[in-house]
């Protein structure tokens, strides 16, 4: 297995701040929470709004439009990765996240980001997936068990799911509780569940949780 690292960073620009200088190359995804932001990366320049994901592995270079943006900046690294912070004038950046994760050397992989919403008292049933993610709570507030532990998640609150480590997510009966999340998954799973539920009797049960998927591409790690 292959030590990686996922981590998870907060970046704030003001209306027209640029970053001073590029991101060096990792597989990355941006997701803007709100403005929009002008992404150049192997010599192109795209435009990225908010509600929308980009997904690259090279140098990247990140400039806010007309309006302040906020985003989060997910990356996939190697082991003991150094600090990559955005850096530049009006430009504000924090690590909220990283954790370890083995990957199968010689194996394919898929980067997946989508936005999850659990409706007030809802429930994702004891489940687990097949790859780990960082999680972060865009609105609402969420009760995670997992390992035997119990996390109130509020917003603005991250956290770490392995994959296999079964979990349960619970919303409170007044609030929703919506998170983006980054997951890495075997490639077969392009376009298709990774969730699967511990117990027989949640199987059948009805979901109310809602999947809007941003990213669904293969990356080489």
């Amino acid at each position: 297995m292959a030590a990686h690292t996922l981590r998870l960073y907060g970046d704030s620009l003001a209306a027209g701040a640029a970053l001073a200088a590029p991101l060096p190359a990792a597989v990355r995804a941006v997701c803007p929470l709100s403005g929009s932001v002008d992404i150049t990366h192997s010599g192109t320049t795209v435009t990225v709004e908010a509600g929308k994901a980009w997904l690259g592995s090279g140098e990247t270079t990140i400039a806010a439009r007309q309006a302040p943006a906020n985003l989060l900046r997910y990356e996939l690294v190697g082991p003991d990765p150094a600090d990559m912070p955005a850096t530049g004038a009006n430009v504000a950046s924090r690590l909220e996240l990283s954790a370890g994760v083995s990957l199968a050397s010689g194996t394919d992989f898929l980067l997946r980001c989508d936005r999850v919403l659990i409706p007030p008292s809802g429930i994702a049933y004891l489940h687990t997936h097949q790859g780990p993610g960082i999680r972060y709570l865009l609105d609402g507030r969420l009760t995670v068990e997992t390992g035997g532990e119990t996390h109130e998640i509020t917003r603005g609150g991250s956290w770490f799911e392995s994959g296999p480590e079964p979990v349960i997510a619970r919303a409170p009966d007044d609030q929703p509780g919506e998170f983006c999340r980054v997951m890495i998954l075997p490639r077969a799973l392009l376009g298709r569940s990774s969730i699967s539920y511990v117990n027989e009797e949640d199987r059948n049960k009805p979901k109310r949780q809602q999947y809007t998927i941003l990213l669904d591409q293969f990356i080489e790690v």
